[in-house]
């Protein structure tokens, strides 16, 4: 009953006849001040009122709780001015959803809190950094490595693996070990044995898939064997490869919330490809075009024509299936190019099949991925 009570709010008892405990007191209140219906900014105007609050959730609520309502505070409460206060930013739980808040807040922050904000993206930037780095450099070195042999491999380059299947018959009793007459080695790593163009759509909706394309392009970037382009648009194109190597500066390089213009997007990207057959595009995009709807199938057909592995991801982010263009979506099957959302989890492995050249419908098929 004290569960439901918390559910449903103080509405459903107005007799006051469920007791509740002194700690879900508080819970009430929290949960009160943001979801009551008939009250309007109900966590009050001054940050001191609004930092206790996000002190308050932090203390009742796990972490994944505190990021859904602090999203459900910006959207209903109109919180998103006081992110522009040192204080408030200092208080609150650093996610992806909030960085992209502060990127697209980016141009009206005064400059005492431009530092501040900075910290917070740096810190959100680096966790995931720290979660997602070894999978994607895994990954992707360990599709490539395969895709060349290598007769005279050096030490860090044997295929241990294949090394020993193929020489079980130099097996040494005596010795208990095996005698390697020919050694199998991985792909050389003296140039980049492919290119990957991130063209990351940086229109408002976009904002937690652009962080983790940042993320992602960097580490790629880091990797001698792909050579990496990371460019956003809206109605216009910013190419930000030269900011790889920062990662934070890349994203306060970006503009969110502009218009959406893929097929200015399309052309630039067909511009920097001088390997068509040894190139991944990766368009993350909702596919809501604002430019020429027609020219730019003609220009997604054309990089196909071309060579180019082109799959479109919807989404790059943890919050499920997004709205998008479905009859954009569905015209680009028919030139068979994938259109699916895709979990930060799932990236690294669908880049290691895009990088292998493997079937992308397969993928999907084995990884439960729904799509067009």
């Amino acid at each position: 009953m004290r569960k439901w009570r918390l559910i449903l709010g103080k509405g459903a008892d107005p007799e006051s006849e469920v007791m509740l405990e002194e700690e879900e007191e508080g819970m009430d209140q929290t949960l009160d001040s943001l979801y009551d219906d008939e009250r309007k900014g109900g966590l009050g105007q001054s940050s001191p009122s609004i930092n206790r609050w996000l002190g308050d959730i932090r203390k009742y609520f796990p972490s994944t709780m505190v990021q859904i309502m602090q999203k459900d505070a910006l959207d209903r409460l109109g919180m998103k001015e006081m992110l522009l206060e040192p204080e408030m930013l200092e208080s609150v739980e650093a996610d992806p959803e909030l960085v992209g808040t502060l990127l697209s807040l980016n141009k009206v922050m005064p400059n005492k809190t431009r530092e501040t904000a900075r910290r917070v993206v740096g810190k959100v930037v680096y966790e995931l950094q720290r979660k997602l780095e070894n999978p994607m450099r895994e990954a992707v070195e360990g599709a490539l490595n395969r895709a060349v042999k290598n007769r005279r491999p050096k030490l860090n380059e044997i295929d241990w693996h294949r090394t020993i299947r193929a020489n079980m018959k130099h097996y040494q009793a005596e010795y208990k070990t095996i005698i390697p007459e020919n050694l199998h080695g991985y792909g050389k790593k003296g140039r980049s044995l492919k290119t990957v163009v991130l063209l990351v759509d940086q229109s408002g909706s976009m904002a937690s898939s652009l962080v983790y394309a940042g993320v992602f392009g960097a580490v790629m970037a880091s990797l001698p064997s792909v050579k990496t382009h990371m460019v956003v648009f809206d109605t216009s194109v910013a190419d930000l490869t030269a900011e790889l190597t920062d990662p934070v500066e890349l994203l306060f390089g970006t503009q969110l919330g502009g218009g959406t213009d893929i097929n200015k997007a399309l052309g630039y990207a067909d511009k920097i490809i001088d390997r068509p057959a040894e190139t991944i595009l990766i368009l993350i995009s909702d596919l809501y075009e604002g430019g020429n709807e027609r020219e730019m199938l003609k220009r997604a057909a054309k990089l196909k024509r071309d060579g180019v592995n082109f799959i479109t991801l919807l989404a790059l982010s943890d919050e499920g299936s997004p709205g998008y263009d479905k009859g954009i979506a569905q015209k680009y099957a028919a030139l068979d190019i994938p259109s699916f959302a895709c979990t930060p989890e799932q990236f690294p492995d669908l880049m290691a099949a895009a990088l292998k050249k493997e079937d992308i419908k397969g993928w999907m098929g084995r990884n439960g991925v729904v799509g067009k």
